[in-house]
């Protein structure tokens, strides 16, 4: 999700100038209320402060209080990373503009709320992704023809977007992860990738990718490193909900969970492959061996 123009500064520069080269898709925009905060270290006053750091649009969207309160206006590369400057810094005539949420992050003072130029302060997003299902759409024939050839393609595909491992270790559970073996989750991951698809290549040739939209994008719990994305997408004439999961791992986003037609469907992998554990025992081998998707699992 990108910033694109803001109704006080303008458009976003940086970000109008990159999108032509992304090859990402525009799915969805969202408009988003933006209250800035002005901070400072614990004690610090607004009458000790001497400079004022910031993104660009941030100092953009607050440029007259800043000029109303003589301070030096210093870019940063982001208001997040002003914030942990400037407790960095720990120099009561350093302040950022930033969130509150920054602002409990970096046990900063908030000196000054609703610090923007004008309080109907809205800033555009333009929600962009590689879409999932662009190469299911084109080599759908693939399906009956050479399955095997199929999903090698489709796992390129989306390889920048799902890491099996991260979804091997919660359809295992975190415990019985760490117990297996690089040899053991590395079986897993080729037994649960054709599972899986076996059980749910009847349902990608039935969906209708014209009509697929972005609902809604959030983050919960304000944590910026997870995020979860709701679309609609057609299967067979019927509108139903898919949404996925994300982290971010060092910079780059990752689906770890998916739910299609209210049906959590790690969740339900999950249990099947702990009950095959008990009942083997306790024995890692023995529930990746006897490892499939169950028919009234598919949906």
């Amino acid at each position: 999700m990108v910033p694109i123009e803001n109704s006080l500064a303008g458009r976003v520069a940086d970000t109008q100038r990159l999108i032509p080269d992304s090859d990402l898709k525009i799915t969805y925009e969202y408009f988003h209320e933006v209250n800035h905060n002005l901070l400072g270290i614990r004690g610090a006053k607004i009458s000790d402060i001497k400079r004022i750091r910031s993104h660009e649009q941030g100092i953009a969207q607050c440029r007259n209080n800043i000029l109303k309160l003589d301070k030096q206006m210093i870019v940063e590369a982001d208001t997040a990373g002003s914030a942990k400057l400037i407790s960095e810094l720990n120099n009561i005539e350093d302040a950022a503009i930033a969130s509150a949420l920054a602002a409990k992050i970096y046990d900063l003072d908030i000196l000054e709320k609703n610090f923007q130029d004008n309080q109907n302060n809205v800033t555009r997003f333009l929600v962009m992704q590689k879409n999932l299902f662009d190469y299911i759409e084109k080599n759908i024939e693939l399906i009956d023809e050479d399955k095997n050839l199929f999903v090698a393609g489709f796992e390129k595909s989306i390889e920048d977007l799902i890491d099996p491992r991260e979804i091997s270790k919660r359809v295992m559970g975190k415990k019985i992860y760490q117990l297996s073996s690089k040899e053991q989750i590395d079986m897993f991951n080729f037994k649960f990738r054709n599972t899986l698809f076996e059980s749910y290549s009847s349902a990608l040739k039935e969906l209708s990718y014209e009509n697929l939209k972005i609902v809604s994008h959030s983050h919960p719990n304000e944590r910026m490193d997870l995020a979860i994305v709701k679309l609609k997408i057609n299967i067979s004439g019927r509108k139903v909900d898919f949404i996925y999961k994300m982290k971010k791992f060092n910079n780059d986003w990752k689906i770890i969970g998916l739910i299609l037609d209210g049906i959590d469907i790690i969740s339900i992998f999950r249990k099947q492959f702990i009950s095959l554990y008990k009942s083997g025992n306790m024995d890692i081998d023995f529930a990746i061996n006897n490892w499939d998707v169950y028919e009234e699992n598919n949906g």
